[in-house]
């Protein structure tokens, strides 16, 4: 069956706004939910196509195939933004939830050569650039800078009986949040942490904390703006070098002119530990503990784009949590910007808008060695200064599928070489 006319018929608003990027020049299939044609639509290029000699198809690479690629044609949106997974528990089946400038997208990748969509949960209120989704306890919390949009909530089991291509509603809209920039959670404690809203709010634009270990009645429990707004964070129960603070629940949050370390163990009484920042700030973006949780490895957006020179990730010693310490700054190869990065055993996965995805090897970070060992490419056009390329990058299937999402292209699916 056509995927265009069934979009047509699931997804009318979004298609009538869905326009071609003006930055891929691929041609729209007609039928199909996956790329297989390059970009001058006269040569056929396979699904599940490896890396060689530099290249998968038209996409600069190197260590890592391209397995599939959805176009934001057939999620009938104009910019893809985040993305997350989730696993079902019941039988390892993997989907990847896109997120779309007017929605979310589900796609069952347990064949990853041939990715199926499943449907898509509009916006619940207007289209925006800025959508940001994580996953606890088999449901989707998805938040936006929307107007109204407040948190949505999606029970991620319905994906089992879902129909092709089906337009969900939300289990629940949790409106206390009108809009938000980011939500992450901690899996540990069974709570969310929202982030970037509006900076008049409560907690000027700081954290908000969501108990979410009952779905059904998840509660507001407070939030701390001490620490000034926060774009991001990550939050874990601490298992790093810091006696003491072991199995404390500590917040790392990427607020925009410093790193900040608060303890939220106690909802109602959260406090500063720490911050710091480092020359050259220009926008703290977002950041991600190594394995051992001694060192947070951050990502600044804007410093490329205003200061010039390479790709810049600084990686903080949190030895000491009452003060932490700039390690190391570690250069990439290109000069794009850099966007989300995630740890993986020894692997940090970086999201570098025009770069792709960049792989590289944080094994021994303490003696200040990082090393580029892989790379994929989204944006061919170039590696320059611009908000264009992958917004973010999913490394943790058990599969080794990684999930890149980007602005202009949608979805691709990548997995290491073998």
């Amino acid at each position: 069956m056509h995927y265009r006319l069934i979009l047509l018929l699931f997804f009318v608003s979004a298609v009538i706004s869905c326009q071609k990027d003006s930055n891929d020049d691929e041609p729209l299939e007609p039928s199909g939910s996956v790329d297989n044609v390059n970009d001058n639509g006269t040569d056929s290029q396979k699904i599940g196509t490896p890396c060689e000699n530099g290249l998968a198809g038209k996409y600069p690479c190197k260590g890592y195939d391209l397995l599939a690629h959805i176009k934001l044609s057939l999620f009938a949106a104009e910019e893809g933004n985040d993305s997350w997974g989730w696993t079902d528990p019941t039988n390892g089946k993997e989907y990847v939830l896109m997120g779309l400038n007017n929605g979310t997208a589900f796609v069952d990748i347990s064949d990853p050569i041939s990715p199926v969509i499943i449907g898509k949960l509009p916006t619940s209120t207007e289209a925006s650039p800025w959508r940001d989704i994580k996953v606890f306890d088999n449901h989707a919390y998805i938040v936006s800078e929307a107007a109204d949009h407040g948190v949505q909530v999606f029970d991620l089991t319905r994906l089992r009986q879902a129909n092709a291509l089906e337009s969900f509603t939300a289990d629940r809209v949790l409106r206390t949040i009108p809009t938000a920039h980011n939500m992450v959670v901690n899996p540990e404690s069974g709570f969310g942490y929202v982030v970037g809203t509006n900076r008049n709010d409560e907690f000027l634009g700081g954290v908000h904390f969501l108990d979410l270990n009952d779905p059904q009645t998840i509660r507001f429990v407070g939030g701390y703006g001490g620490a000034g707004y926060s774009h991001d964070a990550q939050v874990v129960n601490y298992e790093g070098p810091d006696q003491d603070y072991l199995g404390k629940e500590i917040f790392i949050g990427s607020n925009e002119t410093k790193l900040v370390v608060i303890g939220v163990t106690d909802k109602q009484n959260p406090r500063t530990i720490a911050e710091i920042s480092y020359q050259n700030t220009q926008y703290v973006h977002q950041g991600w503990f190594d394995k051992t949780q001694r060192f947070f490895i951050v990502g600044d957006e804007l410093d490329e784009l205003n200061s010039g020179g390479k790709t810049r990730t600084l990686v903080f010693d949190l030895n000491d949590l009452d003060n932490p310490m700039l390690h190391h700054t570690y250069y990439g190869p290109t000069n794009a910007i850099d966007h989300n990065g995630y740890v993986l055993r020894d692997l940090f996965y970086l999201a570098n808008y025009s770069a792709g995805i960049r792989v590289i090897d944080i094994s021994d970070l303490a003696d200040k060695n990082m090393e580029e060992i892989g790379f994929f490419d989204t944006f061919p056009e170039h590696n320059s200064t611009t908000f264009n390329g992958a917004w973010n990058a999913y490394p943790f299937f058990e599969s080794g599928v990684i999930a890149i999402s980007d602005i202009n292209r949608g979805l691709f699916l990548i997995k290491k070489s073998q």
